[in-house]
């Protein structure tokens, strides 16, 4: 919303040649860029004025072109371009009179104000009427409701157009604002009818991803070695298994101070930890692991991994916990903190009670002090996850009807016996899984959406499924060069 905001007040609905003065570099940590564009704008970054007049000064010149030129006010621009472009300068203080000096504060709440400050703000205000600003319009159910329906209409658009990869990326993360905006606020917003018609496209263009590049991430968590070797000399990968879209929402309030980019990627299926973890570690798809079933391997897999990309045994580290180091030699590292997946899986009072939990570690700072700790010692740092979570019911327990899994999932089965799966297949809540990039010689059950194989009317937080929830899962890039590290 913050992006839309910045745009809309910008000279771009106007002119065609925009000069976006950014001395906060707003742009590194909103997708301004991406809205100036989607407005017909081209938009690139100035450097300097040799670099640029080879690359744009015709498109600057050329009568009709729209383009949205991206720099600081202490770069030297000459006048003959200057005199081409409307000039626009971004800040908070210009964005937001009166009331920039509280907003620092509650950044995570931006798009909260911004859809009260456009609506109901109309006069500059002392230090009291700020406040009451805040305390009865940014934070009144009023407002919340309002944005919260903003968003959903925006999901709906997209959903009724035949949503692509991309477009799901964008609608989990969408969704996971509003589940946490309910869950924060106490309102009753039910996103689950996404899970169903994500289901639908799960079944039908999953088998299809491994072979389609993502634009800012991996597509599959199998490729984000991969992906780290190709972009970074040295990394580490902070796996955080069991976090969500919705956890990050949370745990990102710690990382203010941090320039990031925030993607998407999809766990492998089924969303367990056995399976995608060691997917993620290991740069394989589930039929291609040791054992797809247990995580004795898992270590085994990521080195073997990271050698066939070239790195010596030196230069490979594999860790737990946050006080997790690795030597000078180290270039290829992996973490592995249990937290999210713990917490869900003790969770009795539903996503309000996961969005407190996740609210204490984001305070307690222990990933950001490892991130922190990592870019200083000259890693840039991928933070990621196996899988997400989705709220379930239980239906009751299934045993002994296939391969026992290593994980505390209880959303798929996975069948060694053919005559099980047919005495299985009429029963309701249960979806016959097609085998893509599992193991041929089994079948595999899954649950429908909000039941699990947990005892019978339990509540319960858990994965395993292939809801929207469970298999959309953030991708951070956090660059040392960029944090001073």
């Amino acid at each position: 919303m913050i992006e839309k905001y910045i745009v809309d007040e910008s000279p771009a609905t106007y002119a065609d040649k925009v000069l976006v003065v950014d001395d906060e570099k707003l742009r590194e940590k909103y997708n301004i860029a991406d809205e100036f564009e989607q407005r017909g704008h081209k938009a690139v970054e100035y450097k300097n004025d040799l670099e640029f007049r080879v690359e744009h000064e015709s498109e600057i010149k050329a009568e009709g072109n729209k383009i949205a030129v991206f720099a600081e006010s202490n770069q030297y621009i000459p006048y003959d371009l200057l005199r081409r472009m409307t000039s626009y300068q971004i800040s908070m203080s210009k964005l937001f009179p009166s009331i920039y000096g509280d907003i620092p504060g509650r950044e995570r709440d931006l798009n909260l104000i911004i859809n009260a400050y456009t609506s109901s703000f109309t006069k500059n205000l002392n230090d009291k009427e700020v406040q009451e600003f805040f305390d009865n319009k940014v934070y009144s159910e009023e407002n919340i409701e309002a944005y919260i329906d903003h968003l959903w209409s925006e999901i709906q658009r997209v959903v009724s157009d035949n949503p692509d990869y991309e477009d799901w990326l964008y609608i989990a993360d969408q969704k996971a604002e509003i589940d946490v905006l309910c869950s924060r606020f106490g309102l009753g917003k039910d996103t689950s009818e996404l899970n169903e018609q994500f289901k639908e496209y799960i079944l039908k263009e999953y088998g299809k991803l491994s072979s389609k590049i993502g634009k800012n991430a991996p597509t599959l968590v199998s490729g984000t070695l991969e992906y780290m070797h190709e972009n970074s000399e040295r990394f580490v990968l902070v796996v955080m298994d069991g976090m969500s879209e919705f956890d990050w929402n949370i745990i990102s309030e710690s990382f203010t101070d941090l320039k990031y980019q925030k993607a998407s990627t999809m766990a492998m299926i089924p969303t367990t930890t056995s399976v995608s973890r060691q997917c993620l570690l290991s740069g394989k798809l589930p039929s291609q692991l040791i054992d797809p079933w247990k995580q004795a391997n898992e270590k085994k897999e990521f080195v073997e991994a990271a050698r066939n990309l070239g790195y010596t045994e030196t230069e490979i580290g594999y860790e737990r916990g946050y006080d997790a180091e690795f030597s000078s030699f180290v270039k290829c590292g992996a973490v592995i903190i249990l937290d999210c997946d713990e917490m869900l899986h003790a969770q009795k009072q539903g996503k309000k009670g996961m969005y407190q939990d996740m609210k204490l570690l984001s305070e307690s700072k222990k990933l950001v002090n490892l991130v922190r700790r990592m870019l200083k010692a000259g890693f840039d740092v991928y933070i990621s996850a196996d899988h997400g979570d989705t709220a379930c019911t239980g239906i009751g327990k299934i045993t002994g009807a296939g391969v026992e899994l290593e994980t505390k999932s209880k959303r798929m089965l996975v069948l060694k016996d053919f005559a099980v799966k047919d005495s299985l297949k009429g029963k309701d809540n249960l979806i016959e899984y097609p085998k893509y990039y599992l193991p041929k010689e089994f079948d595999y059950m899954i649950c429908e959406t909000g039941v699990s194989f947990d005892t019978k009317g339990e509540k319960v937080l858990t994965h395993g499924g292939i809801t929207l929830d469970e298999v959309v899962v953030p991708f951070i890039k956090i660059k040392a060069v960029e944090n001073n590290g």
